[in-house]
């Protein structure tokens, strides 16, 4: 019997999840973003990301968390960081559109969060 559950506490920063998905579906996402943005004057302080829909199972690209970190909050970060998640990624035929998709929910919903006070 379970009577409770304990989670950690949230990471600090604003949090928020995108889903892209076919306009009258509810089937499974296209492409989904799970992202938390820490921004303290000007500069990305912690960043979490977790990619849906690129992959066999959520993707979560540890490498550019960690080049966001001490970088500024610009839209030219967040598009650097997009291109270096997807950089190599090879895509079959008819999932080719997923690549450009991701990057621009990449892109748009960090510059969201850090608009937002991140």
């Amino acid at each position: 019997l379970i009577t409770a559950v304990i989670l950690p506490p949230p990471p600090a920063g604003r949090q928020i999840y995108r889903k892209v998905r076919d306009r009258a579906s509810f089937a499974f996402a296209l492409v989904s973003l799970a992202a938390v943005l820490e921004v303290g004057q000007g500069t990305v302080r912690g960043a979490h990301l977790a990619l849906g829909g690129v992959a066999h199972k959520p993707w979560v690209p540890i490498d550019a968390e960690r080049a966001l970190v001490g970088a500024r909050a610009v839209p030219e970060t967040f598009a650097a960081a997009a291109d270096s998640v997807l950089g190599e990624a090879h895509p079959h035929e008819a999932n080719e559109f997923k690549v450009p998709l991701a990057r621009a929910l990449i892109t748009h919903t960090l510059a969201e969060l850090a608009s937002s006070g991140g």
